[in-house]
């Protein structure tokens, strides 16, 4: 009797532990994205259309859909933003669409705990609605898919695809304003010469205040004994922007001798090339 019961005890916990696994036919996947100083992140389901014709039959024109396959597609981004024209609170939202021929319609909803979209739809918790131009793939996206493209340090393209369609929604983040805020706090608290760099760097790129930039570069140089040859060049490229050529040339030789002795060949040929065009 007790062997019997012994064995029916590993029968129950066998069967307990021991469950079938098969591939999810829509996979999960999370995008995670910094677009300047901004944490963007995605979660949603991945569908593949296996033969089937996508938009305008499986996914029917002009019907809201959850943008994905089970739950509800997730985004979620930790500084407030511009989607498309429209001002968003950091935070975490619900994304649904409705696709059209020529135009689609993209939404972020408040409420994020749906399986697919909302029973029912209140137009209160649409945080945002966008419009915005459908675009023809040149090729076949199989697998639909939902990523971040066009990236600079103040914006990015969040892009949408399946089948042979491609739609964007334009997105702006606040970077400039938090690394103006963090240049002001550091400027103000005896900063390192690596601070003056960054700031004149940010500056440059951003096509910011160029003689701010010159003023920072130069600052950040000064105060070093050892100039590393990427320091040098960053230096020679505000100068020019400047209207400094001269001093420019100076540098870029100095960036080029620096970088040889490195035996870096990217700064070498980048020297050499801003010599030529300046010149020299």
């Amino acid at each position: 009797m007790k062997k019997a019961i012994f064995v029916f005890l590993i029968f129950v916990v066998g069967a307990t532990y021991a469950q079938l696994q098969t591939p999810q036919p829509s996979p999960s996947s999370t995008v995670e994205q910094v677009v300047g100083l901004t944490d963007f992140k995605i979660e949603y389901a991945r569908p593949s259309a296996k033969g089937r014709k996508v938009f305008g039959d499986l996914i029917p024109y002009g019907k809201k859909w959850r943008t994905g396959a089970n739950f509800n597609t997730l985004i979620e981004f930790s500084d407030d933003i511009l989607f498309g024209d429209v001002e968003v609170k950091a935070g975490k939202y619900a994304l649904f669409s409705m696709p059209k021929p020529e135009q689609w319609k993209v939404y972020l909803y408040s409420e994020t705990e749906n399986w697919g979209l909302p029973e029912d739809w209140e137009e209160q918790k649409v945080v945002a609605e966008v419009t915005v131009e459908w675009q023809k793939l040149e090729f076949f996206q199989e697998t639909f898919s939902i990523g971040f493209n066009s990236i600079t340090t103040q914006s990015a393209n969040l892009d949408i695809m399946w089948e042979n369609s491609l739609v964007q929604v334009p997105i702006e983040v606040p970077t400039d304003k938090k690394v103006e805020a963090s240049i002001n706090e550091v400027m103000s608290n005896e900063p390192k010469p690596r601070d003056y760099y960054q700031a004149a760097a940010y500056y440059y790129e951003a096509q910011k205040d160029i003689n701010q930039a010159k003023d920072w570069i130069d600052t950040a140089m000064k105060q070093m004994e050892e100039k590393p040859f990427w320091m040098l060049r960053l230096q020679s490229l505000i100068h020019v922007a400047s209207g400094n050529e001269k001093s420019a040339i100076k540098l870029a030789k100095a960036s080029l001798k620096a970088a040889e002795e490195a035996g870096n060949d990217d700064y070498i040929k980048m020297n050499k090339d801003s010599l030529k065009e300046w010149g020299a």
